[in-house]
């Protein structure tokens, strides 16, 4: 399996990692994390002028027609960048969209989302439910020719930002998808642990818009979760990329007995170790993506998807508590890069499902 990018994805990969280094540096990032919205709309607008924002979207909406894996290159910048705009998010609502909207509701959702215009959030959590995709907390009914939801969807991922919401709820016949208007809903904002914005949103016979067709919404449901979960893999390698060279930069540094500590067989063992873990993670996110992209089976999708999120699990683990480990006491500071990395990881390693889930999911696929 060839893991290099082609010359499209590494263009790309560059001029994104370009403009983080001069317009998102970590002292920037700081303030957008303090700022009343937690993101600036004029880095958004610059992600729309790249072309990020219409990457797995088809032409016939202005998007390129891409998939996960040319959207891996972007999310290892994001990784590396520490990024909390709600690029994701947004991606994810729009692909329950392009997947099961109709062409009026694609024509008319699709083209503002590429165009940087909307954003969108997935309110799919519920309560108690662990990660089970299925809803049951939030049920639709029939009112005229439209549809009202009631129940509570919790931690919905850029939601106190996004313009519409796609909810999943149980209608009469099965599990079904509803586009929403995100000023309809009553919504409880705050900021997650790794300085996202997220929101529990009460729906009190809220109207909402069916998506495709009614009780069909469960396959969908689970393949736009397996796309975010693979690119989430992608986003996870950029953290680690970042946690392994800053730490590796800090053991040529810093002294110790006149010495730098990196010159200490035993740190250059756990430094290996960082690196390996790295190397593995990248291959099994690039796995993930490509079967997120070409797998006909939705059994073979789930499998691999589940086996990167576990090896990504455990190595994120390993290599943020070793990056702060090795940094010493600086590592846990609020004003070093590396402890708002290790935040980043230690959330990605259960967004989605933790290890655990997707070892029971990768058995029972």
């Amino acid at each position: 399996m060839n893991f290099d990018y082609n010359e499209e994805q590494q263009l790309l990969a560059d001029s994104v990692r370009r403009f983080l280094q001069k317009d998102y540096e970590f002292e920037v990032r700081k303030k957008l994390v303090a700022s009343a919205e937690g993101y600036s709309d004029k880095v958004w607008g610059a992600f729309a002028e790249m072309g990020l924002t219409g990457i797995p979207f088809s032409p016939d909406y202005g998007g390129f027609g891409g998939g996960a894996v040319d959207l891996m290159s972007v999310m290892e910048a994001f990784g590396e960048a520490l990024v909390v705009e709600p690029y994701l998010p947004t991606l994810l609502g729009a692909q329950c969209v392009a997947r099961a909207g109709s062409d009026a509701q694609k024509k008319s959702a699709l083209p503002q989302v590429v165009e940087g215009k909307l954003k969108m959030a997935f309110a799919f959590s519920e309560k108690g439910a662990r990660y089970g995709l299925a809803p049951l907390a939030v049920k639709a009914k029939k009112a005229g020719s439209g549809w009202t939801l009631e129940g509570e969807k919790v931690v919905v991922l850029g939601a106190p930002s996004a313009g519409k919401l796609v909810v999943s709820a149980q209608a009469p016949a099965g599990p079904s998808l509803f586009l929403v208007d995100a000023k309809a809903v009553k919504m409880k904002s705050y900021r997650t642990l790794d300085e996202m914005r997220a929101a529990d949103v009460a729906l009190a016979g809220t109207p909402g818009e069916l998506l495709g067709a009614e009780g069909k919404a469960l396959a969908v449901i689970e393949a736009v979760v397996d796309f975010a979960t693979a690119l989430v893999c992608a986003e996870a390698v950029g953290a680690m990329k970042f946690a392994c060279d800053t730490t590796l930069e800090y053991l040529k540094t810093r002294k110790q007995f006149g010495v730098p500590i990196g010159t200490f067989q035993a740190l250059q063992h756990r430094m290996v170790d960082m690196f390996v873990a790295y190397e593995q993670a990248k291959s099994m996110a690039c796995l993930a993506c490509s079967k997120v992209d070409g797998a006909a089976d939705a059994k073979e999708r789930a499998r691999s998807v589940s086996a990167a999120k576990i090896k990504i699990a455990d190595n994120a683990r390993l290599i943020s508590q070793e990056a702060i480990q090795l940094h010493g006491g600086m590592g846990m500071t609020e004003e070093l890069k590396v402890s708002h990395a290790f935040r980043r990881l230690t959330m990605i390693a259960q967004q989605f499902g933790d290890a655990d889930h997707h070892l029971e999911r990768f058995a029972s696929a």
